[in-house]
C-alpha cells in the first residue's frame, strides 16, 4: 500500500482502477445515492399502470403551480429578509448587534413543520387569538367578523420564510464581511451616500452569497411535506405522497417525484450559473474588515426592531407556544420515550457511519488527485439535494425489489417462506439517512482535513506510516473538533427527518418527527408538543455548540449545499475569510 510521503499524491493509472473506486466508500456512498433515483427513473418511465395522462388531466397543474409559487415566493422573500438583517449586523451599530447577530441564526433550530403546528394551533378559528377577539367583541359566526386563513399559501410561505432566512442571512453576512473596506471607501470618496454604496457596491458583491443562499431556501421549500401538509397546500412532495399513501401507485409517485428531482437539478444547476464567472479579488491592504458605524437613531432602532422581530416571530413565539401545551407528564408519556430513544439510537447510529467514511472518502480522494474516486465523490454530494420524498420512495421501491430477489433466492436454496428482510426494517431508514447526510460529513471533512499542511502527513509517512495509519493516528486526532461539529450535524438533520421516516419507518415506529405529524394530525397537542420541544433542544444545542466552535457557517455552506466544490467555490472562500476575521 502506498505510504503517505513517501509516494506521489497523484496515483499511477491502472487498469483496475475504476473498479477499485466503484468498490471504495466514494463508490459505494454514489451508488446508494444513485439506486433509489435510478429505481425512481425506472418506475417513472416504465409504470405497471400508467396514471400519468390522469395526473396531468386532474391534479398535476394544480401541485406544479403550488410548489413553483411557493418556491419562488419563500426564495424571494427570504433573500430580501435575510440581506436585510446581514447588512444590519456588519454595517450598522445599534443595541444588541452582538447578540442579536447571533440570535437571528435561532431559527435554524425550529423545523419549518413544528412551527406550523404551533401556529396553526394559535391562530386558526379554535385557537386563544381567535377565541379571544370573539369573546372582547361579541362575535359568534365566523361571518361575523374577517380574520386570515391560517391553513392558506400565505401561512405556509410566512412559516418557511421565518425558519428558512438563516440560510441567506449566513451567506450575505460572509460576503459582506469579505468584501473590506476599501470598495465603500472609493464610492465615498466619488461623493456616494450609504445608501447608494449599498445599492452599487456592497449589494452587487454579495450577489452569489445571496443567490446561493437563496437556492438552498428554495431547495427546502421544493423538499418540504410536514409545514405545506399542517397548511393544507398542496405540492409535488404531498402528492407524491398521497398517490403512493391512497392509491398505492408506484408509478404515478414516481412520475411526480421524478418532477420534484428535476426541479431540484434545475436549482442546483441554475445557482452554479450564476456564479460560474462571480468573484472579487482585493489586495493585502483591502482585507481590513468593515466595521459597523453608528448612524441615525431612526436607521439604529429599525435596525434593532428587525433584527429582534426575526428572531422572536421565527424562534420565541412557536417555543413559547408549544411550552404552553407541553406538560411534564406529557415527557414521561411512554410514547414519548420510546420516540426520543428512536431518534437518539437512530441519530447516532447514522452519525457513526457518516461521519468517518465521509472523512476517509476526502482523504482518499485527495491522495488520488482528480479521477473516477472524485466523481464519485460529486455524486455522493448530490444526496443532499435530493428531496426526502424522492430518496424515500426510491429506497423503498429498490430494496423491496431486492428483498423479493433475495426472497426468491433463499426459498430456491433454503425451502420455506421468507418474507421482506430490508423493507420496513430499521436498514431502510439508516439506508435512506446515510445517503442523504453523506455530504454533510464530505463538507465537514473538507473543511477538516483542508487545515492539514502536507508536512505533517508526510512526517507520518517518513515514520513508516501507511495508508490507513497515518489516516487513524494522524489525520483523525488532529481532525477531531471538525469532526464532533460533523456528527452534531448529522445527528440533528436524522432526528428532524420526516418525509423519508414516514415512508421507510417500520409498522408501529415512530421517531420524535412522525411522532409530532402523527399527535398534530389527532390533535393531540400535549404529546405533540412534547416531541417538538425535544426536536427544537437538540436543534438550539447543536446551533449554539456550532457557534461558539466558530465552525458553523463555514459548515453548514459546505454541507447543504453538496452541488459546489468546497476548496474552490468563491462562497467557501469568502466563508473562511469570514471565519479568520472573528
Amino acid at each position: 500500500m502506498m505510504e503517505i510521503g513517501k509516494q506521489p499524491l497523484t496515483r499511477p493509472h491502472h487498469r483496475l482502477g475504476w473498479f477499485r473506486s466503484l468498490f471504495g466508500v466514494n463508490g459505494i456512498v454514489a451508488l446508494c445515492v444513485l439506486l433509489p433515483i435510478i429505481t425512481i427513473i425506472g418506475i417513472a418511465l416504465f409504470p405497471r399502470e400508467n396514471i400519468w395522462p390522469e395526473l396531468i388531466a386532474t391534479v398535476l397543474p394544480r401541485y406544479t403551480l403550488n410548489t413553483l409559487l411557493l418556491m419562488l415566493t419563500v426564495g424571494g422573500a427570504t433573500g430580501v429578509l435575510g440581506t436585510i438583517l446581514a447588512f444590519f449586523v456588519t454595517h450598522i451599530e445599534f443595541a444588541g448587534r452582538k447578540w442579536l447577530q447571533y440570535a437571528v441564526l435561532l431559527p435554524l433550530a425550529m423545523p419549518g413543520y413544528v412551527a406550523a403546528f404551533a401556529l396553526v394551533d394559535f391562530f386558526e378559528y379554535a385557537g386563544p387569538i381567535q377565541t379571544w377577539l370573539r369573546s372582547v367583541f361579541g362575535w359568534e359566526r365566523p361571518t361575523d367578523y374577517w380574520f386570515p386563513n391560517i391553513r392558506s399559501f400565505g401561512g405556509a410561505a410566512v412559516v418557511l420564510t421565518l425558519t428558512l432566512y438563516p440560510y441567506v442571512y449566513l451567506f450575505a453576512r460572509a460576503s459582506f464581511k469579505s468584501q473590506g473596506v476599501a470598495a465603500e471607501n472609493l464610492a465615498r470618496s466619488l461623493g456616494e451616500n450609504s445608501w447608494r454604496i449599498f445599492w452599487r457596491v456592497s449589494l452587487p458583491l454579495a450577489r452569489p452569497g445571496i443567490f446561493a443562499g437563496m437556492a438552498i431556501v428554495m431547495m427546502e421549500t421544493v423538499n418540504d411535506f410536514g409545514t405545506v401538509e399542517f397548511f393544507a397546500v398542496q405540492t409535488l412532495t404531498t402528492g407524491s405522497f398521497s398517490t403512493w399513501l391512497e392509491t398505492y401507485n408506484a408509478g404515478g409517485a414516481a412520475q411526480l417525484a421524478c418532477l420534484l428531482l428535476a426541479l431540484v437539478a434545475t436549482l442546483v444547476f441554475l445557482e452554479q450559473q450564476s456564479r460560474k464567472r462571480a468573484g472579487h479579488y482585493r489586495s493585502s491592504k483591502e482585507m481590513r474588515v468593515i466595521a459597523p458605524k453608528s448612524v441615525g437613531w431612526v436607521t439604529t432602532l429599525l435596525a434593532g426592531l428587525i433584527c429582534a422581530l426575526a428572531c422572536i416571530l421565527g424562534f420565541v413565539v412557536p417555543f413559547a407556544i408549544l411550552s404552553s401545551h407541553a406538560t411534564f407528564v406529557g415527557f414521561m408519556n411512554a410514547d414519548v420515550i420510546i420516540s426520543a430513544f428512536n431518534s437518539f439510537w437512530l441519530g447516532i447510529v447514522t452519525a457513526f457511519i457518516v461521519v468517518p467514511l465521509a472523512f476517509w472518502a476526502v482523504f482518499k480522494s485527495a491522495r488520488a488527485g482528480q479521477g473516477t474516486a472524485s466523481t464519485f465523490l460529486r455524486i455522493a454530494r448530490f444526496g443532499y439535494a435530493v428531496p426526502g420524498a424522492v430518496l424515500g420512495l426510491g429506497v423503498l421501491l429498490s430494496l423491496s425489489v431486492v428483498d423479493h430477489t433475495l426472497a426468491n433466492i433463499l426459498e430456491a436454496v433454503l425451502g420455506g417462506r421468507f418474507g421482506l428482510l430490508l423493507t420496513g426494517t430499521s436498514f431502510a431508514l439508516i439506508f435512506a439517512y446515510t445517503a442523504r447526510f453523506f455530504a454533510v460529513g464530505l463538507g465537514a471533512a473538507d473543511t477538516g482535513l483542508s487545515a492539514l499542511s502536507k508536512n505533517t502527513l508526510e512526517v507520518a509517512g517518513t515514520l513508516g506510516q501507511n495508508e490507513k495509519k497515518a489516516f487513524v493516528k494522524v489525520v483523525l486526532p488532529l481532525t477531531l473538533p471538525a469532526m464532533a461539529s460533523a456528527a452534531v450535524l448529522v445527528f440533528v438533520d436524522t432526528v428532524k427527518e420526516l418525509p423519508a421516516t414516514l415512508l421507510l419507518r417500520p409498522f408501529g415506529f415512530n421517531t420524535l418527527a412522525t411522532g409530532i405529524y402523527q399527535k398534530a394530525s389527532l390533535e393531540d397537542l400535549t404529546m405533540a408538543s412534547s416531541h417538538a420541544i425535544i426536536i427544537v433542544c437538540l436543534a438550539l444545542s447543536a446551533v449554539i455548540l456550532l457557534i461558539r466552535t466558530n465552525r458553523y457557517i463555514a459548515l453548514l455552506i459546505c454541507t447543504n449545499f453538496p452541488a459546489s466544490t468546497p476548496r474552490s467555490a468563491p462562497i467557501a472562500q469568502l466563508v473562511e475569510q469570514l471565519i479568520c476575521n472573528q
